[in-house]
C-alpha cells in the first residue's frame, strides 16, 4: 500500500527513521558501555519491539502493564519504576522485572525483601531538587512538592542495605548540558553514597537523537560516573527512540469562517495528540507555514465538542478543500500512548512505513473499542 492510500486518521511509524534513531543510541552504548532502555511511556508500539531490541538493552516500565509488554514483546532487560506499587501487583512485577526501583524509603521497606529474595536488583529514586526546565512545570520532576524521589533532607542511609543503584529523572526534551548540571547536583547531595552502589540510572528526557544534541558532553557524563565511582550507567529515553519517526495523516472534512478561516479535520488535538494541549505546542505540518506566512491561513481543529480542540493556526499555498490530506510530523511519541475516545471519536489506525516506502496497516479500531472501555 502506498502512503497516499492509507486511511485517515492514521498514525504511521517510519521504520527507516526509527532505525536511524536506534543506531545513534546504540552508538552511545558501543562507545561508552552504558546501557540504554526504551521508556515505554513515550512509545509502546510492540510491533516495533523486535527492531528496538536489536539495538537497545531492553525496556523500562511505569507499572505492571508496561512491564508485561516489555517482558513479553522485547524479552531483554526489563526495568520498572512507580511512585507506589500495589500489593496485588507487586509479586507479578517482581517476577518479570530485573530492576525494581522504589520511590520512597517506605516503599523500599515494604517490598525490598521480596525483590531481593527473587534475585532482582533493587534501586531507589532520588530527587536532586535541581530544576533545569524552562516553562513546563507539569513535566518538571524537581519542582517543589514533586511526587518523585527522595530528597536529601529525608535520605535514610541506614536503610540502603540491599539497594544496588540510584535512579534520577529530571529532564524533558533537554540537551546534555542540563544533564551535566543535574549530575553535579546528584554528586553534591548524594555523592557520599555512590561508592557503595553498583549502578546509576540517569532516567529519561535526553533528546539524544536531536540534530543539535551535544553527544560528547553526554558521553563525558557517562564516563565520569563509570570512572569516578565504578558504576554501570543506564539511560531510559523515550522520545529519543522515536523522535521524528512518525506521522499522523488526517483529512479535511469542512471549512468555514468565523473572523478567520477554520478547517475541521477527522483528527483531534484532544483525542489523538493530547500533548498539543498539555504542553502546549504546535506540531509540525508538512507543506505549511506559520499563520500569515503563506497566502491562506486556517485554524485547524477537531470534531469534538471541546471548544479548545484546536491544533493551531497554519498557512498554505492554496485554499483547503474537503478531502485534502494533511500530514503532521513527530507523531510517534506521546500520541498513540495517550490517545482517547472522548466524545466517541474513533482512534486512528496504525501503520508502518517500511524501508522501501511501502505501508501496511497493523491495527484498526472501531465502535467496539469505544464501547468496551466503559461497559
Amino acid at each position: 500500500m502506498r502512503f497516499e492510500e492509507l486511511p485517515t486518521p492514521c498514525y504511521v511509524v517510519d521504520e527507516d527513521k526509527l532505525e536511524k534513531n536506534l543506531k545513534i543510541l546504540n552508538g552511545v552504548m558501543q562507545r561508552t558501555g552504558a546501557k540504554i532502555v526504551l521508556a515505554q511511556k513515550a512509545f509502546s508500539m510492540s510491533t516495533m519491539y523486535p527492531l528496538i531490541g536489536k539495538y537497545l538493552s531492553g525496556a523500562t516500565a511505569s507499572g505492571l502493564f508496561e512491564a508485561r509488554l516489555g517482558y513479553e514483546e522485547m524479552g531483554k532487560e526489563n526495568h520498572v519504576f512507580s511512585p507506589a506499587y500495589r500489593e496485588d501487583e507487586i509479586d507479578e512485577i517482581i517476577s518479570i522485572c530485573d530492576h525494581i526501583i522504589f520511590n520512597s524509603f517506605s516503599q523500599l521497606k515494604k517490598f525490598k525483601e521480596k525483590a531481593l529474595q527473587a534475585g532482582k536488583k533493587v534501586g531507589l529514586r532520588i530527587n536532586p531538587e535541581c530544576s533545569t526546565q524552562d516553562g513546563h512545570a507539569i513535566y518538571d520532576p524537581c519542582s517543589p512538592g514533586s511526587r518523585f524521589g527522595v530528597i536529601s533532607d529525608h535520605f535514610q542511609p541506614d536503610l540502603l542495605d540491599g539497594v544496588s543503584g540510584l535512579h534520577f529523572h529530571t529532564l524533558c526534551q533537554q540537551n546534555s548540558d542540563d544533564l551535566e548540571t543535574t549530575l553535579q547536583a546528584v554528586e553534591d547531595k548524594f555523592g557520599k553514597w555512590l561508592p557503595q552502589m553498583e549502578w546509576i540510572n540517569f532516567g529519561g528526557g535526553h533528546h539524544i537523537t536531536r540534530e543539535d544534541y551535544d553527544m560528547p558532553r553526554l558521553e563525558s557524563c557517562i564516563k565520569r560516573m563509570q570512572e569516578k565511582y565504578g558504576l554501570e550507567v543506564y539511560l531510559e529515553p523515550g522520545e529519543a527512540v522515536a523522535l521524528n519517526a512518525g506521522y499522523l495523516i488526517t483529512s479535511v472534512l469542512d471549512t468555514h469562517h468565523n473572523h478567520l478561516d477554520i478547517a475541521i479535520l477527522d483528527t483531534s488535538a484532544s483525542c489523538h495528540m493530547p500533548d498539543v494541549l498539555e504542553m502546549p505546542y504546535r506540531p509540525p505540518l508538512f507543506g505549511s507555514g506559520e499563520a500569515g506566512e503563506k497566502p491562506y491561513t486556517y485554524r485547524l481543529g477537531g470534531q469534538t465538542c471541546l471548544a479548545g480542540d484546536v491544533i493551531g493556526d497554519y498557512s498554505f499555498d492554496q485554499p483547503l478543500e474537503s478531502g485534502d490530506r494533511l500530514v503532521f510530523g513527530d507523531m510517534a511519541i506521546y500520541s498513540m500512548v495517550k490517545n482517547t475516545t472522548f466524545n466517541g471519536m474513533p482512534l486512528p489506525a496504525i501503520a508502518v512505513k517500511d524501508k522501501d516506502g511501502d505501508c501496511r496497516v497493523v491495527q484498526k479500531f472501531g465502535y467496539q473499542d469505544f464501547k468496551v472501555r466503559l461497559a
